[in-house]
């Protein structure tokens, strides 16, 4: 299994201003990367408020790209994805799981969603190495957590991420702005995640950071 943790943030690691408002942070080349990324990995994973507050596709879309789409993963744990989003209407063309502490939805089945049922810890949220063995049995070991920020908490207090990809564009968005990594109860600094950074590159404006987990 890989995990791999994506960020795209302003200088002060902020996803989104006070309002949520986070289209575009980074500049086309960042986000051209992120496709490439995209379409390294297995699977694509973010939590059901991305999924609510942006619709996204979660698809590699790049000029003359004829290559295998990777699955999409929402961690759901009530099932709150719509029929009516982007990932529920084209489950029956790219594999779309969501991650569920309940009972499968008839209706997210109907559409073509595969319901993966694990189990609860905390306030009802998908036990996250019951998520990991469940996407393995999937044959998906490659994942990419593209958010949001309690997602990215939770994988690295899991201490389930291995490489962070951290795209930084060049803005200031304050301490009003939505952080890119939630809580993680750190109370020493002997308890942080701790990385190293292995390439820094610049594309366009921005700075694409590359971090390898320290064991």
């Amino acid at each position: 299994m890989s995990i791999t943790l994506k960020l795209a943030t302003s200088l002060d690691a902020r996803i989104a201003t006070a309002s949520g408002e986070s289209r575009w942070i980074t500049g086309p080349q960042a986000r051209e990367q992120v496709h490439r990324l995209r379409a390294d990995h297995d699977a694509v994973v973010i939590g059901i408020e991305t999924a609510l507050a942006d619709d996204p596709e979660l698809t590699v879309r790049l000029a003359g790209y004829n290559g295998r789409q990777p699955a999409r993963v929402v961690l759901d744990s009530r099932q709150r994805l719509t029929p009516a989003c982007k990932l529920v209407r084209t489950a029956r063309e790219i594999p779309t799981y969501v991650v569920s502490t309940t009972e499968p939805d008839p209706a997210l089945l109907a559409a073509g969603v595969i319901v993966l049922s694990v189990r609860a810890v905390g306030e009802d949220r998908p036990e996250l190495k019951s998520v990991v063995q469940a996407l393995a049995q999937e044959r998906l070991s490659n994942l990419l957590i593209e958010g949001g920020g309690q997602v990215a908490a939770s994988f690295l207090r899991c201490g389930l991420v291995e490489a962070i990809e951290w795209f930084r564009a060049p803005i200031l968005l304050g301490g009003e702005g939505r952080p890119a990594i939630g809580a993680l109860a750190v109370a020493a600094l002997a308890e942080a995640p701790h990385f190293r950074r292995v390439e820094v590159s610049q594309l366009g404006d921005d700075l694409w950071e590359r971090y390898a987990r320290i064991a």
